[in-house]
């Protein structure tokens, strides 16, 4: 199935999804690839909201671009990593049959999966800026992700057992 169709349905049946993806195999390079695209949009949508900021403080755009792209191709896949560690760490604790490359993958499709979302939070952000606006699509990202995640976790879980 395409990426974009994988994405739209992770929305209703998330699990189907990470299903398919932990079907092909465990592949670093394809999970290191959907973490990479998911900050990729993570960075693009920062793009309004960095403008806006440039433009009411009078200062120069590409420091901040700059900044947001080392932040968000740098640092982040390093903390998406460490949280993807940490969650297999505790889901461990409890006991659940988990493999590592299931948490990541869980994780990063979520990233990925959410994107369309925070395309749109990026959006609200630059345009209309702090407010009730941003935080309801803020909200509505942060719910989107942790159902796909949670669901992504399950789903590992099960193919690990």
């Amino acid at each position: 199935m395409s990426f974009v169709r994988d994405i739209a349905m992770s929305y209703r049946a998330p699990r189907t999804v990470v299903r398919r993806l932990l079907d092909m195999g465990e592949r670093e390079d394809r999970a290191f690839a959907i973490l990479m695209g998911a900050c990729v949009v993570i960075f693009v949508s920062r793009w309004p909201a960095l403008a806006r900021e440039a433009h009411l403080k009078q200062t120069e755009l590409n420091p901040l671009l700059g900044g947001s792209l080392f932040a968000l191709l740098f640092i982040l896949p390093l903390c998406a990593y460490l949280l993807a560690f940490v969650s297999h760490l505790f889901l461990k604790l409890l006991r659940r049959k988990q493999t590592a490359f299931g948490a990541r993958l869980a994780l990063f499709w979520a990233l990925a999966a959410t994107g369309p979302i925070y395309l749109l939070v990026g959006l609200v952000e630059g345009f209309v800026g702090d407010g009730a606006a941003l935080g309801l699509v803020g909200v509505v990202w942060l719910v989107a992700f942790l159902w796909i995640w949670v669901s992504g976790l399950i789903e590992a879980g099960r193919a690990a057992a």
